[in-house]
């Protein structure tokens, strides 16, 4: 695809000497700066959206639930504690 866009003067030579430089052309150097540029407004995902999707969000059942382990054992150990097990 064609696309024909208007620089100012500055930017064009500073675009030639670059090119020159670099010993690119001047599409190749326009195409990665495009590239970049959108990549970088790819939204990143957050901590939280990372450890759902590896598992460590949700993981737990409820019979693995540290909580309501806890709270069980805590009754367990009152009525034992108290004769009533």
């Amino acid at each position: 695809m064609t696309t024909t866009v208007r620089i100012p003067l500055r930017l064009e030579q500073a675009l030639a000497r670059y090119c020159v430089e670099t010993r690119r052309s001047k599409s190749e150097v326009i195409i990665e700066l495009l590239e970049q540029r959108f990549a970088a407004t790819e939204p990143e995902k957050t901590a939280y959206q990372i450890a759902c999707e590896t598992g460590f969000i949700g993981s737990l059942t409820a019979a693995n639930d540290l909580a309501s382990n806890a709270k069980t054992g805590a009754r367990e150990a009152i009525a034992r504690k108290h004769g009533r097990a």
